[in-house]
């Protein structure tokens, strides 16, 4: 077989040729690349030489090449353009790898040399990211079961094995269930409150599938638009309620079962390491360093969000009585009378600013931001392959004109691409080699008589997804397994989220906020209400947060396993931060693909977290100026570039010249004066 996953990409920048990769290429492929993987390492352990950071750290980095490629591609694709055929290869491709990892990290001869270096490491002049390097490598070895017998280690395997095949069922689970269910209407009076731009993009769909009127789907840019828009009750509620059911059904896609059996696993893999629950086992390799540290934050947070959060909701409930005539607010109401308050208040209804933020300049404004800040620049190029047509790819060149990487931008949602919005690579940044980042995004669709216009949220998920994107591009270390986003998970989201402050600032709003048609730049008035609408609820918004990292960390603490019911489980944790009463058919945690999917379990905190960051961080920009170049310089050279070869509290002061300050995200979003 012609399998050009085998050798290295022939292609402008070894750009991956997707039309050439078919899904039964992947699994040769993986098991020759782990085959010559392995042989790497061997001749890395087998050598006579006395082990040293170069011949045996350093060396480590330079295997593996293509089977990280190859394995990013398949696991990029099984969320972005899935298909059966990709998800079989992924269930396939799940055991292998994770045999291979715990084939490397159980390796006790390769973890004896690395030992040797670690515990001399003083005989060797190693720089600061050197010697981050050989603090990572060992750990990681350590924390992966280098230090347990044949037997534990045996058990170890089988764990991992078994936790990386939960969790990619937990995923496919969600997406059917998520594709199963399409409200269907016929009646145009049932369409009342929606905007003329959601109701073409039903009819749309509703072609697509062959079918008289209009279809909406669970996907974001149909669901929450009906969600906030739609004055009939109970299409607002039979959404709400099928949304809720995501594998919480009587079907083939129930989730429950994997979580009670990932939680337990999870505890079960930290006991045998030694440590009392998975949260202690994540946790020490945090800024939060423990779970008490966590739950502090985190009650702090809640002392300070909760009153606030009290007296929104019983301001949503008397407008709603008066207003609405709704005497009793339920889950499928916040969303809908929040907006209606929302336009009361603030005199501003979020329709009419989506003319002005069409997808087009929104994404040429996020671009000469970053030109402003980082000298960057982005140029489209149609000859690179996406891996669907919706794909562009951009070529990113330096300040000096230097090519630094590759941009992969996709936009909207399809069947076969999870919902949400995330940032990932499909090549690292080390010395002598520049990345390849894509940030995926689940936008309003453009219809028959309008661009993608999107909703302000919107816009600021592009700016998030577009500061992961730079913690990437700008990535400028040794070695990959340092560069870019390969740092501490609660620190991870400090790039993302202080792009996000732009989005309300007039200097940057006055670069891409045009009218679609006219090219008018939004008026001062509105970016005005923008700037209230950043305070809007966030009582509420906080509490929101805070229940997914309440719940996170209840089911990795040491009492973890005496859960036998997750949605009585889930209600206890959730009651302290819910105003509307609990639905007996639908659950959070069944679709919670953050912490068991993705890689945020015992880690869902690290948003707030990270917020307290970016808020105290934001403000010198402020005082300095949104554009200012030594600013922007500073923040670039002492956290983007920088990657994971620091602490992160150091590369933090660094910048800002001393901690950060929980006060700045209180009064950012005015629970504090």
């Amino acid at each position: 077989m012609n399998n050009p996953l085998l050798e290295v990409f022939n292609t402008p920048y070894q750009s991956i040729p997707f039309s050439t990769i078919q899904p039964e290429h992947f699994i040769p492929a993986l098991k020759e690349n782990i085959k010559n993987a392995l042989e790497s390492i061997d001749k890395v352990v087998r050598q006579t030489d006395a082990p040293t950071f170069e011949n045996t750290i350093e060396a480590l980095q330079d295997t593996g090449e293509l089977l990280d490629r190859n394995s990013a591609i398949l696991f990029n694709l099984n969320s972005a353009e899935t298909s059966d055929a990709i998800q079989a290869t992924t269930q396939q491709a799940s055991p292998l790898l994770t045999q291979f990892q715990n084939n490397v990290r159980l390796n006790q001869a390769l973890f004896d040399r690395i030992k040797t270096i670690y515990q001399n490491q003083d005989q060797e002049n190693l720089s600061v990211e050197q010697k981050t390097l050989l603090d990572k490598e060992y750990k990681s070895f350590a924390r992966n079961g280098a230090l347990l017998n044949d037997d534990k280690k045996e058990l170890l395997r089988e764990i991992d094995t078994e936790k990386a095949q939960l969790s990619l069922n937990f995923g496919e689970n969600i997406l059917a269930d998520t594709h199963a269910f399409e409200l269907h209407i016929t009646d145009e009076k049932d369409l009342e409150g929606l905007p003329d731009q959601i109701k073409e993009m039903a009819a749309e769909m509703a072609q697509s599938k062959n079918k008289i009127g209009w279809v909406f789907t669970l996907d974001y840019p149909s669901y929450l638009p009906l969600m906030t828009y739609a004055k009939n009750r109970e299409l607002r509620k039979k959404m709400s309620l099928a949304f809720g059911r995501r594998s919480f059904q009587d079907n083939d896609h129930n989730n429950t079962a994997i979580i009670l059996r990932l939680i337990k696993l999870r505890k079960k893999r930290a006991e045998l390491l030694g440590y009392e629950s998975h949260n202690a086992f994540v946790l020490e390799e945090r800024m939060a360093t423990s779970e008490e540290n966590v739950i502090n934050f985190l009650e702090d947070l809640y002392q300070k969000a909760y009153p606030a959060a009290e007296k929104e909701w019983k301001e949503m409930e008397d407008f709603a009585t008066q207003n609405l005539g709704l005497n009793t607010l339920e889950k499928w109401d916040t969303a809908y009378v929040s907006e209606k308050l929302k336009q009361a208040q603030l005199e501003l209804d979020e329709q009419l600013l989506k003319p002005y933020f069409p997808l087009e300049k929104v994404k040429a404004g996020v671009f000469d931001i970053a030109n402003k800040l980082y000298g960057l620049r982005f140029v489209k190029n149609n000859a690179l392959e996406g891996y669907h047509h919706e794909v562009e790819v951009y070529e990113v060149y330096n300040s000096e004109g230097a090519f630094y990487a590759l941009l992969y931008t996709d936009f909207f949602p399809r069947p076969g691409k999870r919902n949400g919005a995330w940032m990932t690579s499909y090549r690292s940044q080390k010395k002598d080699q520049r990345p390849h980042i894509s940030m995926v995004c689940n936008f309003s669709k453009p219809t028959a008589s309008k661009p993608s216009l999107l909703t302000f949220q919107e816009v600021t998920t592009l700016f998030h997804e577009f500061g992961h994107a730079l913690h990437g591009i700008l990535a400028n270390t040794t070695y990959g397994g340092l560069s870019g986003t390969n740092v501490f998970w609660d620190f991870v989201e400090l790039p993302s989220q202080i792009m996000e402050n732009w989005c309300y600032e007039k200097e940057a709003l006055r670069l891409f906020a045009k009218h679609y048609k006219t090219d008018e730049p939004i008026s001062m008035e509105f970016v005005d209400k923008l700037k209230k609408l950043a305070c809007f609820q966030q009582g509420l918004q906080t509490l929101r947060q805070l229940g997914f990292g309440f719940l996170d960390l209840s089911y990795h603490c040491k009492e973890a396993s005496a859960i036998k019911d997750i949605k009585t489980h889930e209600n206890t944790i959730l009651k302290r931060v819910q105003f509307t009463k609990d639905h007996p058919e639908n659950c959070t945690s069944t679709a919670f693909s953050h912490i068991f999917q993705g890689g945020y379990s015992a880690g869902y905190y690290s948003y707030k977290w990270a917020e307290v960051m970016d808020a105290d961080a934001f403000e010198l920009f402020l005082e300095k100026g949104i554009f200012d170049p030594q600013t922007a310089k500073s923040f670039e050279e002492n956290i983007l570039s920088k990657g994971g070869t620091m602490h992160p509290m150091t590369l933090y002061k660094r910048f800002r010249g001393k901690a950060p300050d929980p006060k700045a995200l209180l009064k950012r979003v005015g629970l504090v004066e």
